[in-house]
């Protein structure tokens, strides 16, 4: 059987994707191209994985944003990423919270977009 060897991409309508994109180049240092942006998987720290997870049609975890999905970006410096899309003019959402494996903080992005920024121990 063919099997899945990793997530290739995170494809999302937006309003104005050279505008976005600037945004998250602006804000989070993303290199955002006319392709969008890409990450080698040797560039992410030793402890960092990539998540592929379906969640319920109830989940409120994805709120206060009304999208059906959120994405995660790995960050070197978390309170330093969430200081930098505020001062952008995102909305940040709750607190830092700190687990065994990282510590996690989440924005909603100028187009309404929930995402989470995680940290890996």
């Amino acid at each position: 059987m063919a099997k899945v060897m990793g997530v290739g991409g995170i494809f999302f309508k937006s309003q104005n994707p050279k505008l976005l994109g600037q945004w998250y180049r602006d804000h989070l240092g993303m290199e955002v191209g006319e392709y969008g942006a890409d990450f080698s998987p040797s560039a992410m720290p030793q402890n960092g994985l990539t998540v592929w997870c379906p969640f319920g049609e109830d989940t409120e975890y994805f709120q206060p944003s009304d999208r059906p999905f959120m994405f995660n970006l790995v960050v070197d410096d978390l309170p330093a990423a969430l200081a930098q899309v505020e001062a952008g003019g995102a909305t940040l959402v709750g607190e830092i919270v700190k687990e065994s494996y990282g510590q996690f903080g989440w924005f909603v992005d100028p187009e309404g977009n929930k995402v989470e920024l995680w940290q890996p121990a």
